[in-house]
């Protein structure tokens, strides 16, 4: 993830300022590129590296760029690149755990465009939208909202409806997905392969904007959201035929201390069966905040095994950004 991206959109998948309502040129302007540096013994270096490269949108005056926040979580420096190749120091001012927005702060000017923030509710499945990645419009994508749905990510996140698109952009993370007005409708967060007719295709997910609005000025003013975080397993779980497999621990982490083990099938949630990631988050995230004991019955090799999972703040194990 160190170096920037050499490839270019095909001139026919360019978006045209001919079929918007919005100055193409201004909003392409306000994608920025993002270069996080990791300490080497980070909590999420091992998994997400120590050099991480992406994306940001400027969505304030001030400069405050939104991003995935994968990029920059642990961050002890950022590097922001703008279109024309100025480079500005910036701050990893805050990073939501529940809904995997970033947020970076320029520690000089900018003097970008503002791409104001819209809402997913008002793009209907089907829509013409715009990924939008560092880079001007050879890296920016006319695309198709494909689809509104439940997701479910093996690192114990869960988002109600997230937003998906095709063709994929290969330079997703952090891209902004905007609407033919000129509005951020989300943020870029991972490749999928999407379920199409007698095959797959691939796509890009996207975590909706509408989810940042209510947390906004928490995250800005705290560096956190200001809704309580979910109590946290340290447990990496899969969905095989109708069943949930542990397929990793976090090292230290409150499951791998109560005695899970790799390759558990996770059985029930405090009495309650559980056969889909969606529906075991739902469930322990139900039992209570921060610090409440989690039961699980989990079957290991044929038996029955019975744990209580302390759960923990994930936040907790994470680097802190320095003060500016």
């Amino acid at each position: 993830m160190s170096d920037a991206p050499q490839w270019v959109v095909p001139g026919t998948l360019q978006p045209q300022a001919s079929a918007v309502s919005f100055d193409l040129d201004a909003a392409l302007r306000s994608i920025v590129l993002l270069h996080a540096n990791v300490p080497d013994d980070a909590f999420t270096a091992s998994v997400l590296g120590t050099e991480r490269m992406g994306n940001g949108v400027v969505i304030r005056a001030d400069g405050l760029i939104l991003t995935i926040g994968y990029l920059i979580t642990e961050a002890e420096s950022v590097w922001i690149t703008t279109h024309d190749g100025t480079v500005v120091a910036g701050h990893p001012l805050a990073y939501d755990q529940t809904t995997g927005f970033g947020l970076v702060l320029p520690l000089g000017p900018l003097k970008l465009p503002v791409l104001p923030l819209g809402s997913a509710a008002t793009c209907p499945v089907g829509s013409d939208v715009i990924v939008m990645s560092h880079g001007g419009i050879q890296h920016a994508l006319t695309a198709k909202l494909i689809a509104k749905r439940e997701f479910a990510g093996y690192w114990e996140y869960l988002l109600d409806e997230a937003l998906f698109t095709t063709p994929a952009h290969p330079h997703w993370s952090g891209a902004a997905l905007v609407s033919m007005e000129g509005k951020v409708l989300g943020i870029g967060s991972l490749f999928v392969q999407e379920p199409a007719q007698d095959e797959s295709e691939q796509a890009n997910m996207f975590v909706p904007v509408d989810l940042l609005t209510p947390i906004l000025d928490g995250l800005v003013n705290t560096g956190r959201s200001p809704r309580p975080p979910h109590p946290w397993l340290g447990m990496y779980a899969t969905e095989l035929q109708e069943h949930l497999f542990v397929g990793g621990l976090t090292d230290g982490g409150p499951a791998a201390r109560a005695g899970v083990r790799v390759r558990d099938m996770i059985l029930e949630v405090a009495d309650q069966r559980v056969a889909t990631l969606a529906e075991m988050y739902r469930r322990v995230w139900s039992l209570g905040p921060v610090g409440v004991d989690i039961p699980l019955t989990l079957v290991r090799r044929g038996n029955h095994v019975s744990v209580k999972v302390h759960s923990a703040d994930r936040a907790d194990f994470l680097k802190k950004p320095r003060s500016h």
